[in-house]
């Protein structure tokens, strides 16, 4: 594979002859050869939206020429379809504040640019770090990102199973069963009522992520690179923001103030504890669902759920929860993931934060796991969930818990004497209830309704 030369203040570097990134990015490449995860793609993406606003900012503010202005916006455009994916090979484990991935998107821009031109036009800092620092562009970016995949990705996702478990839920509202708590026999619930309470906690889990998404929307754009603003001019943030907004079509802001933007990373940490909580309900769900799913003989089997797969390589026959399994492992990772998060977002020294590629790598990998993991339990377990009609009333009716109906006529202290009775000796609640004299068999089955208990 041939070379060429690129220079940048340092000296000469030889570069790969068919890439467009330059010497800044080949010096990260070589300097850094730290573990496989490279810069998300979405960040990526979110960089090239920054870079096209940016150019449009700049262009209206007549700082730089419309000539420059479309050039930089039309490499953007070709970056965000992902036709340029492969010029972007820096690795998360670099710069704490993302300098070399930001240098990485000018040398691109500047470099694609210019052949588009067929000359010279773009400098990657002149032109296309134009009122810019890494040190404000890279928190922008993450904002972006932040915002498009919770909004267009994770949220869809989410809602789509929320309807789910809204059908399953109106299907199986008169499917008596037994609850249970303490992973012990508890009076009765019916199987819709049980959905909902999964529901529920979805459809809060996605208001609490929609309450994270303002304090996101407030890009550090403008801060340059220690807040003051420096090289940037008069108005440079809100046209940066507006432009932004115009290319995402999602209403974005400049931040209040550009010292926090740019040292503190908690509206992440905030919009992470979100994800967090959702990654607490997915787990609690999942395992519900794989324990009303135990058996196909010796488990609880209320409910089926679709067989997608062999289960063992020496049972014959033997499927698994295997779904629920996944989402249960994402859940884990989201959890440790949420404490990068914490922890980097904890290290802001003075006027800038430097562990920001690590807390944007796991923030984004917890929206695109959650995103992944919901569509497929949503498609290949939840649509197909059906209830066991049969072994929900049989288990129901074994529940010595039915006991507590019977409180208000013989009281607490009877009723439990019954329940004990009926366990040790193997007996109904009828036969225990009318053999300790409590109340007489035609009296016990004028109050005795499980039905009625829900």
């Amino acid at each position: 594979m041939s070379d060429r030369i690129e220079r940048d203040s340092m000296g000469e570097v030889k570069v790969p002859a068919d890439r467009y990134w330059g010497a800044q990015t080949q010096r990260s490449y070589q300097n850094f050869q730290i573990g496989t995860e490279k810069m998300p793609l979405e960040l990526i993406r979110a960089f090239s939206v920054l870079k096209k606003a940016v150019a449009v900012a700049n262009y209206r503010l007549d700082r730089l020429d419309e000539e420059r202005m479309e050039l930089i916006s039309q490499v953007c455009e070709e970056i965000d379809s992902g036709k340029l994916d492969e010029h972007f090979p820096l690795v998360v484990w670099q710069t704490g504040s993302g300098t070399q991935s930001n240098m990485n998107l000018n040398e691109v821009i500047a470099n694609r640019g210019n052949e588009i031109a067929g000359k010279k036009l773009l400098h990657p800092n002149d032109h296309v770090n134009m009122s810019q620092s890494s040190n404000d562009t890279f928190p922008t970016a993450m904002h972006i990102a932040a915002v498009v995949e919770l909004e267009d990705r994770l949220f869809p996702a989410l809602r789509l199973l929320c309807e789910t478990f809204r059908r399953l839920e109106k299907e199986n509202l008169d499917v008596l069963k037994s609850g249970r708590t303490h992973l012990q026999d508890a009076v009765p619930i019916t199987l819709g009522q049980e959905i909902s309470g999964w529901r529920d906690s979805l459809e809060k889990d996605l208001s609490l992520m929609e309450l994270a998404l303002p304090p996101l929307r407030r890009l550090a754009l403008g801060a340059t690179a220690v807040g003051t603003g420096l090289n940037a001019p008069p108005g440079f943030d809100q046209a940066a923001a507006q432009a932004v907004s115009e290319i995402v079509k999602k209403d974005f802001l400049p931040a209040e103030n550009k010292f926090h933007a740019l040292t503190s990373k908690d509206e992440l940490v905030f919009a992470h504890g979100a994800l967090k909580a959702l990654a607490a309900d997915l787990m609690k769900i999942a395992n519900d669902v794989r324990w009303l799913a135990s058996g196909p003989r010796c488990g609880l089997g209320e409910i089926r759920i679709p067989a997608n797969e062999p289960g063992s390589s020496i049972m014959p026959g033997k499927v698994n929860p295997t779904q629920c399994e996944a989402v249960t492992m994402v859940a884990v990772q989201i959890m440790a993931n949420d404490v990068a998060v914490g922890i980097a977002a904890s290290q802001g020294n003075f006027e800038l934060n430097v562990f920001m590629p690590v807390c944007i790598y796991n923030f984004l990998q917890s929206v695109r796991l959650l995103t992944d993991c919901i569509h497929s339990f949503n498609k290949n377990c939840v649509a197909g969930i059906t209830a066991d009609r049969e072994r929900c009333m049989k288990n129901l009716h074994q529940s010595l818990m039915l006991v507590t109906v019977l409180n208000p006529y013989i009281g607490y202290e009877n009723a439990a004497k019954t329940a004990q009775k009926a366990y040790a000796e193997q007996m109904s609640l009828k036969e225990a209830c009318v053999s300790l004299g409590f109340l007489s068999a035609e009296r016990f089955e004028q109050i005795f309704h499980p039905e009625g208990m829900i």
